[in-house]
């Protein structure tokens, strides 16, 4: 299914929230808060949602949760927002799986990351993602790039070599790395998305399509501002803003998870009625929470 606001430029729109996904208090997954977060967030400015992702706490959930999950999505805002499906595991069958189920659902795209702990080499890591991105036919896929958590990178020649595969047509770039990012764009036209909160105006800057953000849990509208702003070429506006959200960025992604403080934003906003997370990760102490809370409020996205 092509998303309402895809281009050859954004191919996924310009700024998606990597969402969480609600579980009841007994750990169930709670199809009716998903709704509400999904349009909660497409409300207050975000054009896409990547659903089952590392911040949707996949790890944890299964084959038929995901595809409950992506489906609720879908109803809820699928008309008006990219849904972008996370498929990627450290296992390609699974992985494949999963793309398969995406594609059935309608999702407007996939999310691929690399295959975490087994540090594969790059003639695996080429053989997965074509794999995983051929079985969803002709579904638009995005490959996640953040060695940090999966323990490789993807070297520049498998870029290469992956640009020939077409449904691949964008990274979500989680390495920091500014200079090979312009040099993908340019060498391979596979488009950028910032995967790192602290880098989305840099990213933005140097010609990134958009930003797959954990903080636009509470901030879609100021990030949609901001990437308005870079497009007019008012950098003074884009510098103001980046500026005024960082008290909020410091608070979700530098004291712990951001799936963690993700649902205490989402708590302290009034979309979910409580943080219950999945072991391994515990749900936000009291003290995370004011940490988040004020925050927020720094950065004039909840009220003191």
């Amino acid at each position: 299914m092509t998303s309402p606001l895809a281009s050859e430029a954004a191919p996924f729109g310009r700024v998606l929230t990597a969402m969480v996904t609600p579980f009841t208090r007994e750990g169930e997954l709670d199809l009716d808060a998903a709704q509400k977060v999904a349009s909660h967030l497409v409300d207050q400015g975000n054009d896409g949602l990547v659903v089952s992702g590392t911040t949707g706490e996949a790890p944890t959930t299964t084959v038929d949760e995901d595809g409950r999950l992506l489906a609720a999505v879908l109803e809820a805002v699928g008309d008006r927002a990219s849904i972008v499906a996370g498929v990627g595991t450290n296992d390609t069958r699974h992985s494949v799986e999963l793309a398969q189920q995406a594609k059935k659902a309608g999702a407007h795209g996939t999310l691929i990351v690399t295959p975490y702990y087994s540090k594969p080499p790059q003639s695996g890591l080429l053989a997965h993602f074509t794999e995983v991105a051929r079985a969803g036919d002709d579904t638009p896929v995005m490959l996640y790039d953040i060695p940090g958590r999966s323990g490789i990178a993807i070297a520049d020649e498998t870029y290469v070599a992956l640009a020939d595969t077409p449904q691949i047509v964008a990274m979500k770039d989680a390495t920091g790395d500014l200079d090979r990012g312009v040099w993908l764009m340019n060498e391979t036209g596979i488009r950028i998305y910032s995967g790192d909160d602290t880098l989305n105006l840099p990213w933005l800057a140097m010609g990134a399509s958009g930003i797959v953000s954990v903080v636009a849990h509470a901030a879609g509208r100021p990030y949609a501002e901001m990437v308005a702003a870079v497009d007019a070429g008012d950098l003074a506006t884009a510098r103001a803003i980046n500026t005024r959200l960082q008290p909020a960025v410091r608070a979700m992604m530098n004291h712990t998870q951001g799936a963690i403080t993700s649902k205490a934003a989402l708590q302290l906003l009034g979309v979910l009625d409580h943080r219950t997370m999945r072991a391994p990760l515990p749900a936000a102490t009291e003290e995370e929470v004011a940490i988040v809370r004020d925050g927020l409020v720094a950065s004039g996205l909840l009220e003191s």
